[in-house]
C-alpha cells in the first residue's frame, strides 16, 4: 500500500485523550464499561430482533444493521484506546493507521445511511399507511441496506487511497486517540488540496444530504400528524419516532459541531470530546435509547427473560 520512496514514517504516535496520567486507571475502567455496554447492548438487541418475530419489520431490519454497525464502530477505535491507556505503548503501524482510517470512515457513513433509512421508514409509516408494506417491502430494505454497504465502501476507499499517496516526513504525531483523517492531512508534507476537496465534496454528499433527507422525512411526518391533531396520534408518533430523534440529534449534532463549525472553535480537546460523543458514548446509548422507549423491544426482552426463567425450572 506504500511505496517506500513516498514515506519516512513507519509508524504514527497516537496522543490519547487530554487527561492526567493519575486519571489513566479510572478514565480506562469508564471506557471499558462503555464499550462493554455498548457490544453487549447491541448484541442483545440483535438476539431480541433474531428471535421475536413481532419485530421481523422493517423498521427493526434497519436497527439490527444499525447495532451491528454500532458495535463494528466503536471496535474501530475503543480497544487500541483502551490498550495504549494500559500499556502506554502509544505508537501505530502505518499500515495499521490507514487501515483505521479506512474502517472509521466506512463505518460512520454507514451509520448515517442507515439512520436515514430508519428515518424514510417512518416517513412510509406515517404518511403512507396504506402503501407501507409495498413501499418499504423485504427487497427494498435489502436494496437499502445492500447500497448504504456499496456507498460507505466506495467512500471510505476513496479516501484512504488519497491518504495513502501522501508523503509523511519527520512530524508522525498525531494529537488524537485513532487515526482521524483530518489530524493525518495536518502531518503531510504533500499537497493535500485533493484531499480537502474530496472531503467537503464527500461530508457533502454521505453526511449533510442525509441529515437534510431526515429533516424532510421527519418535516412531512409531522405535518401529517398536525392535519389530524388527536393526541393519540400526536403519542404515537413520538412513540414511534421519539427514539429515532434522539439518535439522530446526538449522532449528527456531534458531527456538525466537530466537521462543520468554524475551526477556530475546534481546539484539540473540543474535537476529541465530539468524536469521544459518536464514536463511544452514541453506539453505547443505542441500546437503552431503542429498549427503554419502545414497548415492542421490551415485550420481547421480557419474553426472553420468562423463557429463560421457564427453562431454569
Amino acid at each position: 500500500m506504500r511505496p517506500e520512496n513516498q514515506s519516512s514514517v513507519s509508524e504514527f504516535l497516537l496522543l490519547g485523550l487530554p487527561i492526567q496520567p493519575g486519571q489513566q486507571g479510572v478514565f480506562f475502567t469508564l471506557f471499558l464499561g462503555m464499550y462493554l455496554t455498548t457490544v453487549l447492548g447491541n448484541l442483545l438487541i440483535i438476539l431480541l430482533i433474531r428471535l421475536d418475530s413481532r419485530l421481523h419489520t422493517p423498521m427493526y431490519f434497519f436497527l439490527s444493521h444499525l447495532a451491528l454497525t454500532d458495535i463494528s464502530f466503536s471496535s474501530v477505535t475503543v480497544p487500541k484506546m483502551l490498550m495504549n491507556m494500559q500499556t502506554q505503548h502509544l505508537s501505530i503501524p502505518y499500515e495499521g493507521c490507514i487501515s483505521q482510517t479506512y474502517f472509521f470512515i466506512f463505518f460512520a457513513d454507514l451509520d448515517s445511511f442507515l439512520i436515514t433509512s430508519m428515518a424514510y421508514d417512518r416517513y412510509a409509516a406515517i404518511c403512507h399507511p396504506l402503501q407501507y408494506t409495498t413501499i418499504m417491502s423485504h427487497t427494498i430494505c435489502v436494496m437499502l441496506v445492500a447500497g448504504s454497504w456499496v456507498i460507505a465502501s466506495a467512500c471510505a476507499l476513496l479516501h484512504t487511497l488519497l491518504l495513502a499517496r501522501l508523503s509523511f516526513c519527520a512530524d508522525h504525531i498525531v494529537p488524537h486517540f485513532f487515526c482521524d483523517l483530518g489530524a493525518l492531512l495536518k502531518l503531510s508534507c504533500s499537497d493535500t488540496f485533493l484531499n480537502q476537496l474530496v472531503i467537503f465534496t464527500a461530508g457533502l454528499t454521505v453526511i449533510m444530504l442525509p441529515f437534510l433527507c431526515i429533516l424532510v422525512s421527519y418535516g412531512h411526518i409531522g405535518a401529517t400528524i398536525l392535519r389530524v391533531p388527536s393526541t393519540k396520534g400526536i403519542c404515537k408518533a413520538l412513540s414511534t419516532c421519539g427514539s429515532h430523534l434522539l439518535v439522530v440529534t446526538l449522532y449528527y449534532g456531534a458531527i456538525i459541531g466537530l466537521y462543520f463549525l468554524p475551526s477556530s472553535n475546534n481546539t484539540r480537546d473540543h474535537n476529541i470530546i465530539a468524536s469521544l460523543m459518536y464514536t463511544v458514548v452514541t453506539p453505547m446509548l443505542n441500546p437503552f435509547i431503542y429498549s427503554l422507549r419502545n414497548k415492542d423491544m421490551k415485550g420481547a426482552l421480557r419474553k426472553l427473560l420468562n423463557k429463560k426463567t421457564y427453562s431454569s425450572n
